[in-house]
């Protein structure tokens, strides 16, 4: 199985590898209710997530009413720090993710996180889901400086360094993944069962999938179809 195309393959974490809405929903409300503001129903999470935590809180807390700058870093660390003490309780994967990855782990593929999710806490939560050992390398919007994450390509170039190097797709559910995907001249797969901050249909990612049993078909025809261009 090592003719597969692509060896690298990066996901974002929230949203595209993992369903976080629900811990994040509930620390989202956490710091909302420390700002006096109405809660956001946990079906309603998704919509405010991509971008890392200030941006969800930015989002939530201008719907009901806007940001108050100065309290605002205070109240962003008291959502990261719940958030980090509570980060695991109701996420999981996506269906479909464990087996997605045993098939690229089979065809010799390395897999890479690179997620605008503080690096910290998203090791935390690979942790503390016992996956940690799944990925070659875990990069968050922190590591290479919050200027540099997606949508700009820096991170998915820094994945590829610290992976060796070789061909390398993405796979994310919003704009900043794919427009980092784009930026960085690499084949990108959206999905629609994420937190797209738009349809995924019109996301203008390569391809666009339903359920991960579709994404090692849907990399080895992006490739194919690459090739004959």
């Amino acid at each position: 199985m090592a003719d597969f195309p692509y060896a690298i393959v990066g996901f974002d974490l929230d949203g595209t590898l993992l369903d976080t809405s629900h811990d994040l929903g509930v620390a989202l409300n956490h710091a909302l209710a420390l700002a006096g503001r109405p809660p956001v129903p946990l079906e309603e999470t998704k919509r405010h997530i991509g971008g890392g935590a200030a941006q969800m809180l930015r989002s939530a807390l201008t719907e009901s009413g806007g940001v108050d700058e100065d309290a605002f870093p205070g109240l962003q660390a008291r959502l990261i720090e719940f958030y980090g003490e509570n980060i695991a309780h109701h996420t999981t994967l996506f269906p479909g993710g464990a087996a997605m990855m045993d098939a690229l782990d089979a065809r010799g593929v390395k897999i890479a996180i690179a997620t605008n999710k503080a690096e910290g806490l998203a090791v935390k939560l690979f942790e503390e889901l016992g996956i940690l050992h799944r990925f070659a390398c875990v990069i968050g919007g922190d590591t290479l400086g919050r200027h540099r994450a997606k949508p700009k390509p820096d991170m998915l170039h820094e994945m590829v360094e610290r992976c060796g190097g070789g061909r390398a797709a993405f796979v994310g559910d919003t704009t900043f993944d794919v427009g980092a995907a784009k930026a960085a001249q690499m084949p990108v797969v959206a999905v629609r069962f994420g937190f797209n901050d738009m349809p995924a249909d019109e996301l203008g990612a390569d391809a666009v999938i339903d359920h991960y049993d579709e994404l090692v078909p849907t990399l080895e025809r992006l490739a194919t179809a690459a090739q004959s261009v």
